[in-house]
């Protein structure tokens, strides 16, 4: 694409994200996949940027899964949100900040909705004080988890103790970024990027020393998708997603791949032992697969975080390569103790992937 198209495109697509003071509402399904992400999040924000960001036990799922799998209609998520706004309002905050991408098309979905159907906000409005006698004001700006750390990305790579960068040969690690489906996809001008060039992982990645690899199928879905993981008979089509993606990025040797969704970093980890096991072809180097790491996972390895602090044990793919090229120490006997150096059950092994 010409460059001056690429640079108007990119202007359009800017946000102007509050630098402070967030209600955060967490996924309903990262912790039980990643589940260091969330807390190291709001370690970063509050312990090592001092930002104010504030969270309720008290809130629940936004029903998004629930309802992108047609199992609730769209005014049951609706009124599930509202209360989410409703904890928001009276806690006192005006900026929402989401985990999950799919939380985050949801609520755009939803007050944009609104914003066309007003009488059907006053419906939802009802149904709310009718359930929980809970009243609210709908968010002044919403925005995604990785919107906040992009935004906090200098910051950041000024308390850095390891860049993405390989400490052999100094050159730059390749760094594959996969954007989730719900985050501009579905509202362009939602994104950092819009929907073409979205910069909120590419951005981090750029900032903390690593270079951003471009492939044919950098905007295909991961292979979640819901209806075609959910629904067992689909899943062949899940992993073959997948698989063209691993097919189209392979000529570029990643080093690592970063995502900005609960479903793709699981999908693109649990994936590359499927198809080790289908096919016996692995995509990372020496027989092993391409790590896959979260983004909150990459500004913790960035910061110095312990990578079994972060979780890294938790992932398919074994994250040593790329902690070998960063320079980041890890002590491999502690790989897989818990809380108090408990020591927990090790895995089994797949019989094609090498995972340590």
């Amino acid at each position: 694409m010409i460059y001056q198209g690429k640079q108007k495109i990119w202007s359009d697509y800017q946000k102007e994200i509050p630098d402070n003071h967030w209600f955060y509402v967490r996924s309903c399904i990262r912790q039980s996949f990643f589940p260091a992400s969330e807390h190291y999040f709001l370690k970063i924000c509050r312990d090592m940027l001092g930002r104010d960001i504030y969270e309720t036990r008290h809130h629940t799922t936004c029903g998004g899964i629930a309802y992108h799998a047609d199992t609730i209609p769209q005014e049951t998520a609706m009124t599930i949100v509202a209360r989410q706004f409703a904890l928001m309002t009276e806690a006192g905050y005006k900026n929402l900040v989401t985990s999950c991408i799919t939380s985050f098309g949801n609520y755009t979905e939803i007050l944009e909705t609104w914003r066309e159907f007003p009488e059907l906000e006053a419906r939802i409005r009802e149904k709310l004080w009718k359930a929980c006698r809970r009243e609210f004001e709908k968010p002044e700006y919403v925005a995604h988890a990785s919107d906040l750390v992009y935004k906090f990305r200098e910051e950041i790579a000024e308390r850095a103790n390891y860049q993405l960068v390989n400490k052999e040969t100094g050159e730059p690690l390749r760094i594959v970024e996969h954007i989730g489906c719900h985050y501009s996809k579905m509202f362009p001008h939602k994104g950092v990027g819009g929907a073409e060039y979205p910069c909120v992982l590419s951005g981090m990645a750029e900032a903390w020393g690593g270079k951003v690899i471009d492939y044919p199928e950098r905007r295909h879905c991961c292979g979640f998708g819901f209806r075609q993981y959910l629904v067992k008979a689909n899943r062949g089509y899940s992993v073959s997603n997948t698989h063209k993606k691993f097919e189209s990025m392979e000529p570029y040797h990643p080093d690592a791949i970063i995502t900005n969704c609960p479903g793709c970093p699981f999908f693109l980890d649990r994936w590359q032992y499927v198809i080790a096991e289908q096919t016996g072809k692995t995509y990372g180097e020496n027989g092993r697969g391409i790590p896959v790491l979260t983004y909150e996972e990459l500004a913790g390895l960035v910061l110095g975080v312990d990578p079994w602090d972060l979780g890294l044990q938790i992932h398919q793919v074994g994250p040593e390569p790329l902690l070998d090229k960063m320079g980041v120490p890890y002590d491999p006997s502690k790989k897989y103790l818990g809380l108090n150096e408990k020591e927990l059950k090790k895995p089994g092994l797949p019989s094609v992937l090498k995972c340590c």
